[in-house]
Formats: C-alpha cells, sequence, structure tokens
C-alpha cells in the first residue's frame, strides 16, 4: 500500500511543477544537455566556441540550484512505490550525477592541466545521451500519464506551465551564446598586398619566384602563423617550444648570414627577388606580402615574424608538398580560437586563459588543422630540403644545387616499403625524447605505441654550431654541446641504433709508411667514408661551409717538418688544402663567393662524398735529414661559414670567425732510419 495519501501526492504534484527551483533547474539542464551535443555535432565555428565558454559558466552555476532540486525531489518521491516512472527518474538522476563530475572533471582539466582526459571525456558524451533518454522520458511519461488521468485536474495546466517556464530559461541562456558569438569581432586573419606590391611574375604568382602558395592564393596576416611562443606558455607544448628556440628553424630569417646575402640580392635584383628565399628563410613575411619593399636591417626587428623565421603554425600549416624543392609546397590558413590572435598581438593574462581553456576542452580543431600525416615523410621535407635555380633567378637556365632529398632517397638508407630497415629524416634529426607534451605518444609509427612517453625534438640538430651563439637564443648553450655531439658521431639515437652505423660521421683512415731514409719523399695517404650521414656530405650551401683535412707532421723534437690545412690567425686555410666543397661560377666564369647565388650558372669544382662512398687525399713530402722519428696527425675540420664570407657578413674587424669542430682524426708514426743517400747514388734494392 502507498504510505501517501492520494491527497497529498496531487499537492506534491501540483508544487513540483509550479516550483522556481523546478523550472530553472529543469531550463539549466535542457539548455546543457543540448548545447553538449551542439558541441559535439556542430562544426567548428565562433558559435560553437561560444557554447563552449557559456556551457561551461552555466555548468559551473547550476551545480549548486541543481543539485539542491535533485535532492528536495528525491526526498519527495523516494518513498513511493516503485514504478517504470521512479526507475526512470532514478537512473536519469544518476545519469545527471555523473555527467556533472565528469563535466566538473574536464573543465578542472581544461583550466588547470595540458589536457583533458579522453576517459572522462567519453563520460561527459555518454551521461548527455543518458540524460536525453531516461530524464526526458521521465518528464513525458508523468505529462501523459498526467493528461489522461486527470483532463479535468490543474495538473496538466502546471505541466504546460513547467514546460514554458524551462523553455524560457533553455531560450535565454542560448541567446547568451548567440549574442556572444554575434557581437565578437575576431581579428582580421586575412589581409591584403600593398598598393605598391610589385606582381613582377604575374598576379596569379603573387609569391613568385618562390614556388610556396597559399591555399587561396591570397596574403595573410603575419599573426596567422606567428606567436610560437604562446604554444609553451600554455604549459601544454613548452619543452618543444623550448627546443625549437635555438633551432634552425627558429632562426631561418635571423640568420645573420641570410639577412646580409638577401640584402645585397634586394639592392642586386630588387626587393621582390628575395622572395625566391622567403618561402623556406622567411615565410611570415612572403605570406603577409612584406616582402616587397626594401627594409634596411635596423628596421627587421619590427617585422611580424622576423624572430620566429619557419614557426609553429608555418610548419604544421601545410598541406601539400612536391618534391620539386624550393618551397614547392601549399599552406592554409588554420582555423584559429577565440583569442588567439587577439592575444598574440595585445597580450593579457585573461585572453591567454580563455585562448587555452578553449583549445583544451575543445580540442578537435587544434588536432584536425596541426597534426598530420604528412609531417611525417621524407617528401614534406623536400619541400624545402632542395634546391635550384633558373631562368627566373639566373637569367641563364636551371641549375640545381643542394639536394638533401634525392641524396637520401637514392642512398643506402632508403628502402621503400621497408621501414624497419630505412632511416627516413625525422629519425635522424628529430630523435625521440622523453616527454610529457599532449603531443607525445605514436601509434602509426612501427616503432612507437600511443602511450610511449616521448615525442620527436624540434631542435632539428644538424651542423651549425655557429648561428645559435651568435644570435644568443635562449637554450643555445645546449643546442650547440647538441651540434657538436651530432658532428662528431656521438650523439646515440636509441631506437635506430640497431640499423645505424656507430662510430664518427665520416671515418678517417691514415696509411703512413712505417719507415723510409732521410731526404726520402714521404708518402701519406688518408682515407674518408660517409659512414652516417643520410645525404651527399657536406650538404647545404657548399660554397659558404668548409669541410677540409689538416695534416701535420712533427719531428721527435715537436718541431712541424710538413702541414697542410691549418688555420692563420685571420681564420684563412692554407691554399691548396684537401677541401669538401663547391666553387659556382656566374656567366662569365667569375667565382661566386658571397652567396649570391641569383648569378650562378654552373660549378667549377665541386667535392663531396654520397651516402656510403669514400674518397681519399694524398701528400708527399721530403723526410728531414735530422730526424729519427716523425709523428703524423690528421683531423678532418669542418666550420659553417667560410672566413671570407664571415668579413662580407661582419667586416674585417669584428674579430668574428666561425667555430670549428673536428669531426675525426688519426695518428701514425713513421721511422727515420738509415744513411742518407750519395748525392745522384740509386736507392737501394726495393726501396721507396
Amino acid at each position: 500500500m502507498d504510505p501517501i495519501p492520494s491527497r497529498d501526492r496531487e499537492r506534491q504534484r501540483l508544487a513540483g511543477w509550479r516550483a522556481p527551483l523546478a523550472i530553472v533547474s529543469s531550463g539549466l539542464i535542457a539548455f546543457l544537455t543540448l548545447s553538449g551535443l551542439f558541441i559535439l555535432f556542430a562544426p567548428f565555428s565562433t558559435a560553437a566556441q561560444m557554447a563552449v565558454l557559456v556551457h561551461t559558466l552555466i555548468g559551473i552555476a547550476a551545480i549548486v540550484p541543481c543539485s539542491w532540486y535533485l535532492a528536495r525531489h528525491w526526498r519527495h518521491y523516494w518513498q513511493f512505490t516503485l514504478s517504470h516512472i521512479l526507475v526512470l527518474g532514478y537512473v536519469g538522476g544518476a545519469a545527471l550525477l555523473v555527467c556533472a563530475v565528469s563535466g566538473a572533471v574536464v573543465t578542472w582539466q581544461a583550466a588547470a592541466q595540458t589536457r583533458i582526459s579522453a576517459g572522462w571525456d567519453l563520460v561527459h558524451i555518454v551521461t548527455t545521451f543518458a540524460i536525453l533518454a531516461f530524464v526526458v522520458a521521465h518528464v513525458l511519461v508523468i505529462i501523459l500519464k498526467d493528461r489522461r488521468a486527470r483532463a479535468a485536474s490543474p495538473a496538466p495546466a502546471a505541466a504546460a506551465g513547467y514546460a514554458k517556464g524551462a523553455a524560457l530559461v533553455t531560450a535565454l541562456a542560448a541567446a547568451l551564446v548567440a549574442i556572444a558569438a554575434v557581437t565578437y569581432g575576431p581579428a582580421a586573419s586575412r589581409t591584403s598586398f600593398p598598393e605598391d606590391y610589385s606582381y613582377k611574375y604575374g598576379k596569379d604568382r603573387p609569391f613568385a619566384p618562390s614556388l610556396a602558395r597559399t591555399a587561396d592564393n591570397g596574403a595573410v596576416n603575419a599573426r596567422v602563423f606567428s606567436g610560437s611562443l604562446t604554444c609553451g606558455t600554455a604549459g601544454c607544448h613548452d619543452e618543444i617550444v623550448a627546443e625549437w628556440e635555438p633551432s634552425a628553424h627558429r632562426y631561418a630569417a635571423m640568420d645573420a648570414a641570410f639577412q646580409k646575402i638577401q640584402m645585397n640580392m634586394a639592392q642586386q635584383n630588387g626587393p621582390e627577388s628575395t622572395r625566391y628565399c622567403g618561402g623556406c628563410h622567411d615565410p611570415i613575411s612572403l605570406f603577409s606580402g612584406t616582402k616587397n619593399l626594401f627594409v634596411e636591417a635596423g628596421r627587421l626587428t619590427a617585422l611580424e615574424g622576423y624572430q620566429e623565421g619557419v614557426s609553429c603554425l608555418v610548419c604544421h600549416s601545410i598541406r601539400k608538398v612536391d618534391v620539386k624543392g624550393n618551397a614547392n609546397y601549399v599552406i592554409a590558413r588554420p582555423a584559429r580560437y577565440l583569442f588567439e590572435l587577439e592575444y598574440a598581438q595585445s597580450g593579457g593574462r585573461a585572453l591567454r586563459l580563455a585562448r587555452d581553456f578553449l583549445i583544451r576542452a575543445y580540442p578537435k580543431q587544434h588536432v584536425n588543422d596541426l597534426s598530420k600525416r604528412l609531417f611525417k615523410a621524407p617528401e614534406y621535407c623536400a619541400a624545402c630540403h632542395k634546391q635550384f635555380i633558373d631562368q627566373e633567378i639566373n637569367n641563364v637556365g636551371w641549375v640545381q644545387l643542394q639536394n638533401q632529398y634525392d641524396n637520401w632517397r637514392q642512398s643506402r638508407w632508403n628502402h621503400p616499403r621497408d621501414a624497419r630497415r630505412t632511416i627516413e629524416c625525422r629519425e635522424c634529426h628529430m630523435p625521440l625524447v622523453a616527454s610529457r607534451d599532449p603531443a607525445a605518444g605514436d601509434g602509426l609509427d612501427y616503432n612507437r605505441s600511443a602511450s610511449d612517453g616521448k615525442h620527436r625534438s624540434h631542435r632539428f640538430i644538424a651542423s651549425n654550431q655557429m648561428m645559435p651563439k651568435l644570435l644568443k637564443l635562449r637554450g643555445w648553450e645546449k643546442h650547440v654541446e647538441l651540434t657538436e655531439r651530432w658532428l662528431r658521431g656521438r650523439y646515440e639515437i636509441p631506437e635506430i641504433e640497431h640499423k645505424w652505423r656507430k662510430g664518427a660521421v665520416v671515418t678517417l683512415d691514415i696509411d703512413v709508411p712505417e719507415r723510409v731514409r732521410p731526404g726520402q719523399d714521404v708518402h701519406l695517404r688518408m682515407q674518408l667514408a660517409s659512414n652516417k650521414v643520410g645525404h651527399d656530405f657536406p650538404t647545404g650551401p657548399l660554397d659558404i661551409i668548409q669541410t677540409w683535412l689538416e695534416i701535420v707532421v712533427t719531428d721527435e723534437a715537436g718541431r712541424a717538418v710538413f702541414t697542410r690545412g691549418t688555420v692563420d690567425d685571420k681564420g684563412f686555410i692554407d691554399p691548396g688544402t684537401f677541401m669538401f666543397k663547391a666553387e659556382p661560377v656566374d656567366q662569365y666564369g667569375n667565382l661566386i663567393d658571397r652567396h649570391n647565388l641569383w648569378e650562378m650558372v654552373g660549378v667549377r669544382y665541386r667535392r663531396a662524398l654520397f651516402p656510403g662512398f669514400a674518397d681519399s687525399a694524398e701528400f708527399t713530402f721530403p723526410a728531414p735529414r735530422s730526424a729519427h722519428r716523425l709523428e703524423v696527425r690528421a683531423r678532418l675540420r669542418y666550420r659553417k661559414a667560410d672566413q671570407f664570407l664571415v668579413n662580407f657578413m661582419f667586416g674585417e674587424n669584428s674579430g668574428l670567425t666561425s667555430p670549428i669542430t673536428d669531426m675525426a682524426d688519426a695518428q701514425g708514426a713513421i721511422l727515420v732510419e738509415g744513411e742518407l743517400p750519395a748525392r745522384g747514388a740509386a736507392a737501394p734494392a726495393g726501396s721507396e
């Protein structure tokens, strides 16, 4: 028997329908449910993002009134005889409780941590559907039952009033979203080219002679692709930003050599010619239309993007690449979240917190826009790490320049469709490091998992040990240390050690005779082999880079009896030194010695090592008459810029020189024995 008299039950029902707390709580729950579904299924937009913010704020505000209402509601009806209506109510109430708890957890994670939990997010979504299934059914069954059984009673009218009141509350909350979305004025992501912009290569190729282009061929506001440091201020990608800051990608536009050479190019060929360099070195300036007017060096720092070079968003916004090289890629504007551009422009803690919260709480667009399988392919690197000049640049014809991609593709390191034997660009230059980054883990790599707690280093360690130190970029000390280790072959990469070579990057072996007679010619032979390099060694601009052999032979007293490849006190290397480099020339046969590649038509000398190949150098000198033992030391030395170019960039009185790294060395000893042959006498049988 029902312990509650029917008259009291009727009174409670009417009071329940008419209670302001019930109407407001139901309206808030309805809004939270519907806005949650809107966020889940609607495309990324200002309205969807405003819905996230309003949903969160109302969700927090609704905790107390809704909890109080549910507690009172349960207290009124828990003594009733169990029925399908009560079962629906109990299950719906449990779903509401779990949804509220999961919502609170997700909100806290989005506000205070670096990412929301996939598990808690799933619980929040599933319980939203449970609310739809059980709470709505609970209310509708009661309304239908009242309409059938009590047509003459005031219950249906009360229920109708309840429904209207709840709908009004829901509509008011939804109106907040609509008003916020309509009144929000986002910072412009588009821009227009300057009125005096030079379309030297045609209006259909506004970024030429660079092959880089935007998806719509239009200019892009510099703020869209800049603001890399803000990727770290939220605490999400701070490890990656710290790696990127002293990297070659970061200082691609700041590089003093690049700026000097670009200035020289602008003076000779006009400022629009520097767009040739912009796609790889200075894409933010290129796409914003800045590389149009001549800019004095002192004003460079005022250009947006100058201090970012290849920024986070430039790399992660590329949508299509072509292995032709010369920055042959298509870049698209990433969909920016609310307050991102405003924060990049003016800063402010409130803007940053709102931006960070939105990206974490509503990450699907962030992930879809900026995480692509394309980034993992060597072809992606080829867009910039392959270079040529053609008639548009040199007014003569096509000439191949540095080409790391094809070197690698044709090398022993590439085994198509066999990832376990192949070593790709990122495996060497972006080795795995321990990580707490939200993007850590990768279930698509053959040797990784989605929970391996690692990310690929964004230092892009290679061979420039000069510029990070010269620019004094944050973290340059560590970066230079790692670069030195890399050049010496001492940088360990555990995940590929089973398929990579051990030892020096380029091995150096020395072949010397065991003994010679005084005055006899001494023959030295140096054997160099490319051991760990995935492309030509050296690679990059070989008219700038210098890799050479230094040979020093001393007697037992330490006196030098023969030298080659030594560096004088002004930073210049001995003439006639064995050297890996290139000597490009212009159409008149003049040497290209200031990296003025826009005048280049060919090469008069080039020496480099293909992966796995070897080269040798031979030297001859007469054995000293007074020595008894000779010590031979050979060093393979490397520096990023020759002294002539350094002097051109900074002046002869700057005192600057490019740091030198000894990549490999070898020693040998020679005994000097026997009588000095008589003048004109034949050498003994069997002697050299």
